[in-house]
């Protein structure tokens, strides 16, 4: 814990530093600054003080760490009902790289039950070992056991760098995973590199997505990072792959576990945005939540999902489910029409990477216009219930016994 001293020697007893406290933790006695529990070591004080007399002591936050003992690049493989997420994928891919350049092994571990499948077809994607914790007690995901079994494996096979994909799941692991560690965390990562000594170099946006920091970990182990979804190339299948299953034992009656599910219920009926090929978006400019609908019907038409601006979710237009962008998610579909979105910075980092952007908007100095393929500068109120007429049109001259996807002739899209 920080101690804070005064040294009277210096000290003028000018009271300035008892103006400066935000939380009222400082008090003067005899002429002196003396500091009470509410003191949260911020530092105003110190930085405030003309003559330098008040300091802060720290102690070493951490042990020290032999660097040496560390190798390796392990992937938490999260998985669904047997079905191992697609992100995964992607931070394999991304593994492998690093791996490479650092000439190291590349592990998966996979938690789960009846997942003996899932683990042997990791393999086909370059893995060196995947280690699995196969039972029925680890069948949905719960913190707790899985933060215990995960922390064990780390602290025996000490791989350098952990990857985990920031989905809903890997957001609540992987802090809890670091603090298990005493290591730190660098969350929703858009970019990964490796240096020469081996520091994994992470780059994630800061300030609302102003600007882009790069983040580095060179005195613990391992390096932990949350990568988004859609962001980084999937990995492709290696041939005459090499790499061994290994099964670990579980033990329930030795798990911490204090949540209970009692229930499970999947949401049905709409196109996930992640998985989706297809998106169809609106912002502030569709001017209401009834704009919705004619997008809606769109994205209908071309077998894809609906998303949002944070602008019309914070306007209570639709659900933030819908929402892209840095607060929300992140895709990475064969096209993306986006209908009323200025395209704004933040809303950008969500959904760049898409293959085509097609955007309609009013104002032709809309920075949407400037990562578009296609733009259209007109009111969307005319141009989408057009664009919904001529798709009817093509589709309903297309003969289906040609044996041609209605919606894939309507699109271009194969």
């Amino acid at each position: 814990m920080p101690i804070i001293k005064v040294s009277r020697d210096k000290c003028v007893g000018c009271g300035l530093c008892l103006r400066v406290c935000p939380f009222e933790a400082i008090i003067m006695v005899e002429g002196y600054p003396e500091f009470n529990e509410n003191c949260r070591f911020c530092g105003a004080c110190v930085s405030s003080c003309p003559v330098q007399a008040i300091t802060i002591e720290r102690e070493e936050a951490a042990r020290a760490v032999d660097l040496s003992q560390y190798r390796g690049v392990m992937v938490f493989a999260e998985q669904r009902d047997g079905r191992v997420a697609p992100v995964v994928y992607e931070l394999i891919g991304k593994g492998r790289e690093l791996a490479g350049k650092i000439g190291q092994p590349l592990y998966a571990v996979l938690l789960g039950h009846n997942i003996r499948g899932g683990a042997e077809n990791l393999l086909r994607y370059g893995l060196d070992k995947v280690y699995v914790y196969d039972h029925s007690s680890l069948s949905r995901f719960r913190d707790d056991p899985y933060t215990q079994l995960i922390a064990g494996l780390v602290e025996e096979v000490k791989p350098s760098i952990i990857l985990i994909g920031a989905t809903s799941i890997g957001r609540s692991l992987a802090p809890k995973l670091a603090s298990r560690l005493k290591t730190g965390l660098t969350a929703d990562c858009t970019g990964l590199d490796v240096d020469e000594k081996g520091n994994l170099i992470q780059t994630r946006p800061a300030f609302g997505g102003n600007i882009m920091a790069t983040i580095i970990t060179p005195n613990h182990r391992p390096q932990m990072a949350t990568v988004r979804y859609k962001v980084m190339a999937e990995a492709e299948p290696v041939e005459n792959p090499l790499g061994t299953i290994e099964e670990r034992k579980v033990n329930p009656g030795e798990l911490v576990d204090r949540t209970e599910i009692i229930s499970f219920q999947r949401e049905e009926g709409e196109v996930s945005l992640t998985e989706a090929d297809i998106i169809v978006s609106g912002g502030r400019g569709l001017g209401g939540p009834e704009g919705f609908k004619l997008l809606e019907e769109l994205a209908k038409l071309l077998g894809g999902a609906v998303g949002a601006s944070r602008s019309a979710v914070d306007e209570g237009w639709i659900s933030y489910s819908h929402q892209i962008g840095l607060s929300g998610r992140t895709v990475r579909p064969k096209l993306y029409i986006a209908c009323g979105i200025s395209g704004s910075v933040q809303h950008l980092a969500g959904m760049q990477t898409s293959e085509v952007i097609v955007a309609v908007n009013k104002d032709p100095n809309a920075p949407i216009f400037k990562v578009a393929t296609y733009g259209i500068v007109g009111d969307l109120y005319e141009v989408i219930p057009e664009l919904i007429k001529r798709i009817r049109e093509r589709k309903g001259s297309i003969n289906p016994e040609a044996g041609r996807d209605p919606v894939e002739a309507s699109t271009g899209w194969r």
